[in-house]
């Protein structure tokens, strides 16, 4: 897409903790280049159609690079960058694709606090399942229809935290590039080995690997802790509303649950996944 420069647009040279840059300024929300940020922000369709991803942090944007994700275009807040801890973002980006915002500009089109004052657009990743590269004794994490941004974000982090082989996210309900994912994932999204694909490519392809499957059941038999997740294994998350489909409680080889001992039945699915996948991470030592 080709955009002609507004009015709002002129020449500016500012100085960070990088070599001196001289680019356009934008200042306004009528920019159509803003228009078409704001646009990718809000519309997973939008990000599809354009195949751009919108990560707002130095830091996401700094994982992304050091995974390999190729950037489009870098906007910058010259006063708010000043302060970042990676300046070597301006440098490894071409300057032809950065552009300076104004501090208002940017106030406004912001997602977040604390973000360094630079957003940018990258190209998005295909990740399929054979695109994965297992360890020898694999862990996985497998979410069925994950709704909510925040929860597979949080799950990201729990996958990077334990160092899990990977996560498929298998029927999705949520843009994986949804802009709330890359914020509640600090970046993880970017260095998590990530396959999207149906339930029943997810199955097939763990039972060709000989990964043993744990599928999360408030109703199952099985206490979490007293299953064996040091061979080859994954764990399977349903939604908070509904659980896990019929597929994967059929499917599954073990139903596992995780002992309610107040009022309420269930736990977040965020959280439910941290508590198996830590318990699994503790029977492997922690290796």
């Amino acid at each position: 897409m080709i955009f002609q420069p507004a009015k709002s647009v002129k020449k500016c040279t500012f100085a960070v903790k990088c070599p001196q840059l001289t680019m356009e300024k934008i200042t306004s929300l009528q920019n159509p280049r803003i228009k078409n940020l704001i646009r990718l922000q809000a519309k997973a369709r939008e990000r599809r159609e354009e195949q751009l991803v919108v990560v707002e942090g130095a830091r996401e944007i700094f994982i992304a690079l050091n995974n390999g994700y190729q950037p489009e275009s870098l906007f910058i807040c010259p006063e708010l960058f000043a302060k970042t801890d990676y300046p070597e973002i301006a440098r490894r980006i071409p300057e032809r694709v950065q552009t300076e915002l104004s501090r208002d500009l940017f106030s406004k089109i912001a997602y977040r606090e604390a973000s360094d004052g630079v957003i940018a657009l990258l190209r998005p990743k295909g990740h399929t399942l054979q695109e994965l590269h297992l360890s020898d004794n694999p862990f996985l994490i497998v979410l069925e229809a994950v709704e909510k941004p925040g929860n597979l974000g949080a799950i990201l982090r729990t996958a990077d935290a334990a160092k899990a082989d990977a996560v498929i996210v298998c029927d999705p309900a949520t843009d994986i590039y949804n802009p709330n994912v890359v914020r509640s994932s600090i970046g993880c999204l970017f260095s998590v080995p990530l396959a999207v694909c149906t339930s029943e490519e997810a199955w097939n392809w763990m039972k060709q690997q000989g990964i043993r499957m744990y599928a999360a059941e408030l109703q199952a038999s099985n206490w979490y802790h007293e299953n064996d997740y040091t061979h080859p294994s994954a764990v399977i998350m349903g939604t908070e509303a509904d659980g896990l489909s019929p597929f994967w409680l059929t499917h599954a080889d073990a139903r596992i649950k995780i002992p309610m001992r107040g009022l309420i039945d269930s736990l977040n699915v965020s959280v439910s996944t941290a508590v198996l996948t830590f318990e699994a991470m503790r029977q492997r030592n922690f290796k």
